[in-house]
């Protein structure tokens, strides 16, 4: 058991979590994820980043006990040494380091009634992890971010996405002048409060892709340059506007109830 605050797990994965982490996650391949929910996906599931190292307590490992730990590297640490590699203020007891996914933008196809979503330079980690948690759960089929837009790897989006960054692919950093090159001939839709069309009236016919804007500056559709049905989410009540996430969240409910009809 490692017990010692000055162990080099320590500095290797702080280094990651810390204010110069997106540039140690991109050189190494890795990324930290932390608690049960993660650990579990990280050692159950078939798909999705690959474990490295699980960094447990006692007490963390208590709470996985039903789970096969034979094949992977468990490095057992005090209370004290995981509390400082942590980045939040309750651990629970479980860290997991993994390797960032390859994933290779231009082998994703379509499928006929594939949804992808499309993320334009948002900067919010909690709206980034509620969108692709959301996404899971409404069974859309990829997850694609421009570049400048928030690291999906970062601490606080991983726990946001409370274990679905291994059931939903992820593409980083991709520009969307190559999206519609890839898809050219599939329907795209950008959500818009100045938009006239409902997204109760859209009819999906086949792959679609829906876009959505930076949390402040929002996006134009014209800046995009291809043709994107602008569509907005109507509104009984007397607020002006939803937050980035609630709003991606109805729109990607609206689309599963359209492509399951």
């Amino acid at each position: 058991m490692i017990e010692s605050l000055h162990s080099p797990h320590i500095a290797r994965v702080k280094a990651l979590i810390g204010s110069k982490g997106a540039k140690e996650r991109r050189e190494q391949g890795l990324f930290v994820a932390e608690g049960v929910q993660c650990a579990r996906e990280a050692l159950t599931s078939d798909n999705g980043p690959e474990l490295k190292i699980l960094y447990a307590t006692e007490t963390g490992l208590a709470k996985i006990s039903e789970l096969d730990l034979n094949s992977i590297d468990v490095v057992e640490v005090s209370d004290a040494v995981l509390k400082a590699m942590s980045d939040t203020v309750s651990p629970q007891g479980l860290i997991s380091l993994c390797y960032k996914p390859e994933d290779n933008f231009s082998e994703l196809a379509t499928s006929g009634s594939s949804t992808f979503i499309y993320l334009h330079e948002i900067q919010d980690p909690g709206n980034a992890g509620t969108i692709l948690r959301t996404a899971d759960a409404m069974g859309i089929s990829a997850v694609i971010t421009s570049p400048d837009s928030v690291d999906m790897f970062s601490p606080k989006v991983v726990r946001s996405t409370a274990g679905s960054l291994w059931h939903i692919p992820v593409y980083e950093g991709v520009s969307f002048d190559r999206v519609d090159k890839q898809f050219a001939g599939i329907q795209k839709f950008l959500l818009s409060s100045h938009a006239k069309t409902s997204i109760l009236d859209l009819t999906i016919t086949g792959d679609c892709i829906a876009i959505f804007g930076n949390e402040a500056r929002g996006l134009d559709a014209s800046a995009l340059g291809a043709t994107v049905t602008e569509v907005t989410i109507p509104m009984a009540g007397r607020t002006e506007s939803l937050n980035l996430s609630a709003a991606a969240s109805i729109v990607m409910f609206t689309l599963s109830s359209k492509v399951a009809g």
